[in-house]
């Protein structure tokens, strides 16, 4: 039986890996309560213990802003985290799939960025992750799977579609950025493509995933009203405005439109569905475990 080591297991994304786990895999769910990566020395002691035949790191520090005024601890956990499992998968011969982010790049280019496009991050949340693929490649090559994804949501934890439906319930009007663009991801279909990936060795190397389709995130706002209204967790609608980014001033500075080309990683996998039918999807599981819980 594969022996799956999870790093992230207490996050959205990892506690959507968990509920999809196949059935003939043992799984080490690695959380924060268990090993902290802002520690990186203790990594390899965990694998060596566990000794995984795959490592899915999909744990990350991800507060943007935050990031700003505490780089060694982003650095530490986007960088140098991912290197020691790099290390030890290597020294192993343990494979690494590993999650990274749009922001790498700088939403410049005015078309969809590939997997071997030049990264430019903006901040230190992309700076850092940047750097950890990179520290990962210097390990494995092109043997590692290294995902990039992009705004990434789920009924765990918090994101963007939690926070607009609790405002939405209690303002009575929102104003939401329109000139940042990319593609909203459901972290259940993209812990689903984790799980296949696993039982693909030939799908590795640098690639993109996200649901399909593209939205600012007004539009991604203007959506999750519609479906929390037509699924019952609203009861009225508000206005929302569109607004720029100049106008919504944060300490990073976010990518324009770092839109990732996924016609790789489609061909291989199948594409997507929608990211609007995702969004019901998660909406209406959100919704029932609200109820049955």
């Amino acid at each position: 039986m594969r022996q799956i080591c999870i790093f992230g297991a207490g996050g959205q994304l990892g506690r959507e890996l968990l509920r999809r786990r196949p059935a003939d895999v043992t799984v080490h769910a690695i959380d924060r309560s268990m090993l902290d990566l802002s520690r990186p020395a203790e990594i390899s002691a965990l694998l060596q213990r566990l000794r995984p035949h795959i490592i899915i790191n999909a744990a990350a520090y991800t507060a943007v802003d935050r990031a700003e005024s505490e780089a060694e601890l982003a650095y530490a956990v986007n960088a140098e985290a991912p290197a020691l499992m790099a290390q030890w998968a290597q020294a192993a011969g343990a494979r690494l799939l590993h999650v990274s982010t749009d922001f790498v790049f700088d939403g410049r280019q005015g078309r969809p960025y590939t997997p071997s496009d030049t990264v430019a991050p903006l901040g230190v949340y992309g700076a850092s992750k940047a750097a950890g693929e990179e520290k990962i490649r210097g390990f494995l090559g092109a043997d590692a799977l290294i995902l990039r994804t992009a705004w990434v949501y789920s009924e765990f934890g918090n994101n963007f579609v939690k926070t607009m439906l609790h405002l939405m319930a209690e303002r009575e009007t929102l104003s939401v950025v329109g000139d940042q663009i990319g593609t909203p991801t459901w972290a259940g279909g993209l812990a689903s493509v984790l799980w296949r990936a696993t039982e693909l060795p030939e799908f590795s190397g640098t690639q993109h995933w996200t649901d399909a389709g593209v939205a600012s995130w007004y539009d991604f706002a203007v959506a999750i009203q519609e479906e929390g209204l037509q699924q019952g967790l609203l009861t009225r609608q508000i206005p929302i405005q569109m607004i720029p980014t100049t106008a919504y001033p944060t300490p990073a500075k976010r990518p324009g439109c770092a839109l990732l080309d996924k016609a790789g990683s489609y061909a291989a996998l199948g594409a997507p569905p929608h990211w609007r039918v995702q969004l019901r999807r998660m909406i209406g599981a959100w919704q029932k475990g609200k109820i049955d819980g």
